[in-house]
């Protein structure tokens, strides 16, 4: 299964680059693996609950922009399902079973996902009830794909 993962934010700082960079690399032996990078809006200090939603709306028209009709969407959200990584494995494996070529992961910004993104999603994910910096969360979701690409490959994986 391809898969791709978009992020409202870039990746500046070297060191997350660098590791994203690697995932990526290691993903492509198993599929198409790539990742977009959107911008984020910047969040006026003191802005409103209706500013806030402006902003995410905003952020998810261009997330939007990116999906395509066939696209499987999976919305990384705080009160998503939480899967280990032997479940996330199978649960990819049975979508790719199932006819999905592209799943797509969508890593919000600051503010979170817009509704409108969510509504597209096909399903909600989460990694921990846990607040991670942005940058931090996208290397661990790569990293968690590139687990799940060896788990199903069976290959050995250290624990």
């Amino acid at each position: 299964m391809n898969v791709t993962v978009i992020a409202v934010g870039r990746l500046r700082e070297k060191p997350y680059r660098m590791m994203a960079d690697e995932y990526l690399k290691r993903l492509s032996r198993y599929g198409r693996a790539r990742e977009i990078e959107l911008d984020d809006l910047p969040e006026p200090a003191n802005s409103s609950p209706a500013i806030e939603k402006q902003i995410k709306d905003r952020e998810g028209e261009a997330i939007l922009r990116q999906i395509r009709p066939g696209d499987y969407v999976i919305a990384l959200t705080i009160p998503g399902k939480m899967r280990a990584s032997p479940d996330l494995a199978a649960h990819l494996d049975r979508l790719s079973s199932g006819g999905v070529s592209q799943a797509v992961f969508v890593i919000g910004g600051s503010l979170g996902l817009s509704e409108a993104v969510i509504a597209r999603a096909n399903e909600e994910l989460s990694m921990s009830p846990m607040t991670f910096p942005h940058q931090l969360a996208r290397v661990m979701l790569l990293e968690q794909l590139y687990r799940a690409a060896k788990i199903s490959a069976g290959e050995r994986y250290h624990k």
